[in-house]
């Protein structure tokens, strides 16, 4: 199965993978994504064998047969019922900005519903801007858990120096989010929450924004905020940043604990400043 799309000008190809060839771009794709020293890369090997059992790893190529990102997960039983963990999923830099991640992750929603699956789960950092834009706007999917510490602290160069902290999402494939993401809809309103509180920084001078460690209201809603670039400002300052990760963790955890949920994220474009907006459980939009 292959679909065609055109990001921009350019024309693509997403294809599951077969060859170890095609397995050995992966592992530059991830090295490049990840930095040379990235240690935790999937090996050919797991690549080819994971596939035997139901996993999925595909790559998307551009007219000249370059693979420039690719996406890799595996099948399994959660509570009695087939999902899928969607592992990783990496774009080459110079192909950054044409929608390959979206694109990549729609084609893995195909594949999927046609062996019967219709959950997936993944993580990601709840610091990185991009990510939370396409996991909840792009995609649809959901936050289902906080989790302080899920991996080890990684070698690579983009993870080194702060915590690794990290939501599980869980993508539901037959959901209305999911649904509209897919008809390039949005999935979240967040006009409801233009006036709720931040909970978790201060406003200092025009265009400074300061984690601070602020009593935390039991509001119907509330919004919890992360800086634009965390990556940027990694490179400026890592205390910075993981002070921003020690402000979320106390505020995402607080939260968790009294049952709100994330209902969406939004970046104010005008402002840069970005934001998750939380519910109590059951305001919860679906």
């Amino acid at each position: 199965m292959s679909v065609g799309a055109k990001p921009g000008n350019l024309p693509i190809t997403i294809r599951e993978l077969t060859t170890f060839e095609e397995y050995d771009e992966c592992i530059a794709i991830q090295k490049e994504a990840w930095g040379d020293e990235f240690e935790e890369w999937v090996p050919t090997s797991v690549l080819k064998v994971s596939q035997k059992i139901g996993g999925i790893v595909a790559g998307a190529y551009d007219e000249r047969q370059r693979m420039l990102g690719f996406v890799y997960g595996l099948s399994g039983v959660k509570d009695g019922k087939p999902v899928h963990w969607s592992h990783m999923l990496a774009v080459r830099n110079d192909a950054r900005g044409l929608g390959l991640g979206k694109k990549l992750k729609f084609y893995q929603r195909d594949l999927l519903l046609q062996r019967g699956i219709d959950v997936v789960y993944w993580t990601f950092d709840p610091l990185v801007a991009r990510n939370a834009n396409l996991n909840f706007n792009g995609l649809g999917a959901q936050a289902a858990e906080y989790v302080k510490d899920m991996y080890k602290e990684s070698s690579s160069i983009l993870h080194r120096g702060v915590s690794m902290d990290r939501f599980v999402v869980v993508w539901r494939l037959e959901s209305d989010r999911v649904k509209k993401a897919l008809s390039n809809q949005p999935a979240f309103k967040s006009d409801r929450y233009a006036q709720a509180p931040v909970v978790n920084t201060q406003q200092q001078g025009t265009n400074t924004v300061k984690p601070v460690e602020l009593p935390l209201p039991l509001e119907r809603v509330i919004r919890v905020e992360i800086p634009f670039d965390i990556d940027a400002m990694k490179a400026n300052s890592m205390a910075l940043a993981a002070e921003w990760r020690a402000n979320t963790r106390r505020v995402f955890l607080w939260y968790q604990e009294h049952r709100y949920t994330i209902d969406g994220f939004y970046i104010d474009r005008s402002t840069q400043r970005c934001y998750y907006c939380l519910t109590q459980e059951h305001e919860s939009h679906t």
